[in-house]
């Protein structure tokens, strides 16, 4: 194995109750490949702590004192956009969901979720791919499937993007993979590949966090009242 391999992701945990907190740090603790390098009470604290230490990821609560989950997410973001925000909240509501992914934030999860989910989800933001649990998952499809959610029509589609650059980019928002992008639309990952490459080239973006946010910005993605 190489260095690189071996290097552990270090995660920084944001959540203002000490019980919650110390147990999922413990939790971690536990789980291959990380190494929690801080804890946060509340999301003030949490972004100081991204700026001292740099972690790869923050795994932010979203009720917190000070400044909430979104709001440091959001700043997060924008002050140290090396480091990636899953949530991991009690809250799966579209409410709580919609406003962090607008954020930022590239996962999230509800406290229900077990170690190697937390594991998978922290991995995925890594690599540059969604961190979503299942059932946040069905929730964007349950949006995406209602009328008047997606935009797909070329005299819509903004910065010059094809339909098909459209349906790639919905399905980013979606949470989707590549090869699950692939198997959707019934055409080759290296397809997909291109298709993202000429959407980000249009566009400006510069990863899919950006491109998801960058899809309910232009309403190609919205969510509904």
């Amino acid at each position: 194995m190489t260095s690189e391999e071996e290097k552990p992701v270090r995660v920084v945990v944001a959540d203002d109750q000490t019980v919650v907190r110390e147990g999922i740090v413990m939790l971690l603790g536990l789980l291959p490949g990380l190494e929690v390098v801080g804890a946060a009470g509340d999301g003030e604290e949490a972004v100081r702590l991204v700026g001292e230490l740099a972690p790869d990821v923050v795994l932010m609560d979203l009720r917190m004192p000070r400044c909430d989950g979104v709001e440091a997410t959001r700043r997060v973001r924008a002050e140290y956009p090396g480091t990636q925000v899953v949530v991991l909240t009690t809250f799966g509501d579209d409410e709580s969901l919609f406003p962090a992914l607008r954020a930022g934030a590239r996962g999230y999860l509800t406290k229900d979720a077990g170690g190697e989910e937390i594991l998978r989800a922290v991995r995925s933001v890594v690599s540059g791919q969604a961190g979503l649990a299942p059932s946040v998952q069905r929730r964007l499809l349950e949006r995406l499937d209602r009328p008047g959610t997606v935009v797909t029509s070329p005299e819509e589609a903004p910065d010059g993007l094809t339909v098909r650059e459209v349906e790639v980019l919905v399905l980013i928002a979606e949470g989707l993979s590549n090869q699950e992008i692939a198997r959707r639309l019934h055409v080759s990952t290296a397809t997909v590949k291109t298709h993202i490459n000429n959407m980000f080239a249009k566009t400006g973006l510069k990863d899919r966090a950006q491109a998801v946010r960058y899809a309910f910005r232009k309403g190609l993605v919205t969510p509904l009242e």
